[in-house]
């Protein structure tokens, strides 16, 4: 037994000393289901894949944690290992919730993973895949057994709540590089020079829920890096998957859950191989077991929670004579835009100049959490933890629906794939409008001060 395992051993047996006589009053549930498609299946996250799914490195899950507050404000966070869903799939997922558990979208988190190795949901970014029928259908129809999958595990959580001790800490890890800034194939050299360039969130913030009796029932764990580690035909939870199963190896009978950062511009390099992706996620495993065994924030009193859907404008939007033009290129994924984007015209109309964009936020204790929707770069976590207090903010994105990258004004300005040339692979008519920052941090503004005013 390393002396690392032990120190974890005594401060998990120590909370268990705590938490026998100081009882919270918040309660927890948890459950996961394996979603693996056990078909072949076009893959997420690369336009460059031309043919289904060849086997698993190994399963993605869906896992849900139910939180209730010792007033019986109840809230959800579920982790899929998924490059993205849509506001299709969200919407009916949170509908339900809504019908089954009386849940407000404000109490609702689905987050997903990001890893590039798993399947397609629904419609998001469609207009990537050379897809036929055939497989059309499986994305059909897998799809609503995973709505299905992820509805049942958040009710099975539901009836395992009981009694839980709720804190937070944060800690660091260091994989994620500026892809913007540092070439892939340079990187070793750059990072062997000090020389790595652009911003960069190393945070890894850790929410771990015990029981009464002071045993580890599910850790949270988030980083702020792309799940792109690996490119090939397997379906795999990429690095975060790697570090939850690491954690659940150390941690025998507790939920290990990933919740993606703000890492839209960060790529873990090197990568390519499974092996890289394996190490870190050892990593990040290890980086969150540092934080277990350090002191934690406890969580007590009530929770809150905030939501809305601002009108992200997008920049001027082509008209439909150019549209058609597009749909005439030889660039397939130029047509295959246009194409989709002319039947929206002829079903409703016009193309709309807004977007509902999400935006939620939580408040466990002294901690508050952000929640965005989409791909957001390294600039907002940054941007909010400068100014909001960076030791008690933690910001997560890729949650509730992932419709676009979302660039600051910085990267919207120098352009590039994140600044602009991705609205093609999401299939939106035209880049966000030069006020997509402003708007959104004036929209998280809003959230964070309902919190305070809710107290």
């Amino acid at each position: 037994m390393t002396s690392a395992f032990l120190l974890l051993s005594l401060a998990l047996c120590s909370g268990a000393d705590d938490a026998a006589t100081h009882h919270s009053g918040w309660k927890a549930g948890v459950a996961r289901t394996v979603i693996t498609p056990e078909q072949p299946m076009w893959m997420a996250g690369y336009g460059s894949r031309n043919k289904p799914s060849s086997g698993k490195i190994h399963d993605l899950w869906a896992k849900a944690l139910v939180l209730k507050d010792p007033a019986g404000n109840a809230a959800v966070l579920v982790t899929i290992d998924v490059c993205g869903i849509g506001a299709d799939v969200s919407n009916e997922i949170r509908d339900a919730l809504k019908a089954r558990h009386k849940l407000g979208r404000d109490r609702i988190v689905l987050a997903c993973s990001h890893t590039h190795s798993g399947p397609v949901i629904g419609s998001n970014l469609i207009t990537m895949y050379k897809i036929d029928d055939e497989q059309q259908a499986r994305i059909t129809a897998y799809t609503k057994h995973f709505i299905e999958m992820v509805l049942a595990t958040i009710d099975k959580a539901f009836t395992k709540l009981e009694p839980a001790e709720v804190a937070w800490g944060t800690g660091r890890t260091d994989f994620a590089v500026n892809r913007r800034t540092n070439k892939e194939p340079e990187v070793p050299a750059l990072r062997a020079a000090l020389s790595l360039k652009g911003p960069v969130d190393h945070d890894v913030p850790v929410l771990r829920v015990n029981t009464a009796a002071g045993k580890l029932k599910a850790v949270v764990a988030g980083y702020a890096c792309h799940c792109t580690v690996l490119s090939g035909y397997e379906f795999c939870g990429d690095y975060a998957g790697f570090a939850q199963i690491a954690l659940e190896k150390t941690h025998p009978g507790a939920q290990a859950m990933f919740v993606a950062g703000c890492g839209a511009d960060q790529n873990p390099l090197p990568r390519r191989t499974v092996e890289i992706a394996d190490k870190y996620g050892h990593q990040l495993a290890e980086a969150v077991d540092d934080v277990l065994v350090d002191s934690l924030h406890a969580v007590g009193g009530h929770s809150g929670a905030s939501y809305e859907e601002i009108p992200l404008k997008l920049a001027a939007i082509p008209s439909r004579e150019e549209i058609a033009k597009d749909a005439e290129s030889k660039d397939f994924f130029r047509a295959n835009r246009a194409r989709m984007l002319l039947k929206k015209i002829d079903a409703n109309g016009s193309l709309s100049q807004t977007y509902p964009y999400p935006v939620q936020a939580w408040k466990l204790g002294d901690l508050t959490w952000i929640f965005l929707g989409g791909e957001v770069v390294v600039d907002y976590s940054l941007r909010f933890k400068t100014n909001l207090g960076g030791s008690h903010v933690w910001v997560s994105a890729y949650c509730n629906d992932v419709m676009a990258y979302i660039p600051s004004v910085r990267v919207l300005t120098e352009g590039g794939y994140e600044g602009g040339g991705a609205m093609m692979y999401y299939g939106l008519p035209a880049p966000w409008d030069a006020s997509v920052e402003e708007d959104i941090v004036a929209a998280v503004g809003r959230r964070i001060k309902e919190l305070a005013e809710s107290k």
